[in-house]
């Protein structure tokens, strides 16, 4: 008896750790559009610290973000337990809210409207690391709080992406998979982040080898290829997250609209017995479709925002100008 009440206890343990895996994947396929966003931002947030501290600083935004994480992992819990019907509507504006940061980086990008700031934030961390006469303790930190300061906006997106995935699954399961995604997200992203800030210097390092060796010169070779291609992975990882924030977050929307999603099936399914491309086009049209809805309501939350802050100014001009 005691037996059979000991492997009926281990299949339930097998059974529920094999949910959690499942729904993790599942929840970790949907963050994704944060998680490269994630990774070029941050690795981006180190841009101005000494090398010797870059990893310091790296480590001080990780411990911000898993303090992050475990205030936001219980509020979502409670939330999920208290009011299970807010689920949909907060994962329905953590979608918008993916979708207008990816549009407001769009237009950061083609239109160069903030080309003065950047140039003068660059400028005044240029002339604090290079000036030994400033606290460049002050700055650190300054920097660490901005970052742990967009953390929290990033991992409550993750979190209530995650959420959405889980809303349905037990208690246990659901703090099991939050919980891991929180763990998993942070040491992924600030380790890839410690990795990316640090490759320069290896490639650095490597390019500087001496010797006439064949092993020598592959290191030269290797070291300066580093140096030629991590600029350009931090502008593909930009891209790449910018892409996926406008997928996932109009994904989450098309999930959430009534009647949308099985249109994009349908939508799908029609043009599946073309010759040659059909089932190339029935892979992709979902993607496009969650991608257009993605582009339209960025356009739209990013219009709203600028009606209400040009609102705010014509109010509050004094205000307005302050921020």
């Amino acid at each position: 008896m005691a037996g059979t009440s000991l492997l009926s206890l281990i299949d339930d343990i097998a059974t529920l750790l094999d949910d959690v895996a499942v729904l993790t994947k599942v929840a970790a396929r949907k963050t994704a559009g944060v998680l490269g966003d994630d990774l070029a931002l941050n690795a981006q947030q180190v841009a101005g610290v000494r090398a010797d501290r870059e990893l310091a600083v790296v480590w001080a935004v990780a411990k911000g973000s898993l303090l992050n994480k475990a205030i936001l992992v219980p509020v979502a819990l409670i939330i999920s337990a208290v009011a299970p019907w807010a689920v949909r509507p907060l994962l329905m504006v953590g979608g918008a809210f993916l979708c207008y940061e990816g549009l407001e980086k769009l237009t950061h990008q083609f239109l160069r409207s903030k080309n003065n700031e950047d140039a003068s934030h660059h400028d005044k961390l240029v002339r604090a690391v290079s000036a030994p006469e400033l606290d460049l303790v002050a700055v650190e930190k300054e920097k660490i709080k901005g970052a742990v300061r967009t953390d929290f906006i990033l991992s409550a997106e993750i979190i209530v992406i995650s959420l959405g995935s889980v809303a349905t699954a037990p208690f246990i399961t659901r703090v099991l998979v939050l919980t891991g995604i929180a763990l998993i997200m942070t040491v992924g992203v600030y380790g890839l982040v410690a990795g990316i800030v640090k490759l320069d210097d290896g490639g650095l390092s490597l390019s500087r080898r001496t010797g006439d060796a064949y092993w020598a010169r592959v290191q030269r070779a290797f070291g300066a290829g580093i140096l030629t291609t991590a600029p350009w992975l931090m502008r593909g990882l930009s891209v790449a997250g910018t892409a996926a924030m406008f997928l996932v977050g109009g994904g989450i929307l098309t999930h959430g609209i009534p009647g949308a999603h099985s249109w994009i099936e349908r939508s799908a399914d029609g043009v599946a017995p073309l010759p040659v491309i059909g089932g190339a086009l029935q892979w992709l049209m979902p993607l496009m479709l969650d991608g257009v809805a993605g582009i339209l309501t960025g356009a739209l939350v990013l219009a709203m925002v600028c009606v209400a802050r040009h609102v705010m100014h014509v109010i509050h001009p004094r205000q307005a100008a302050g921020h």
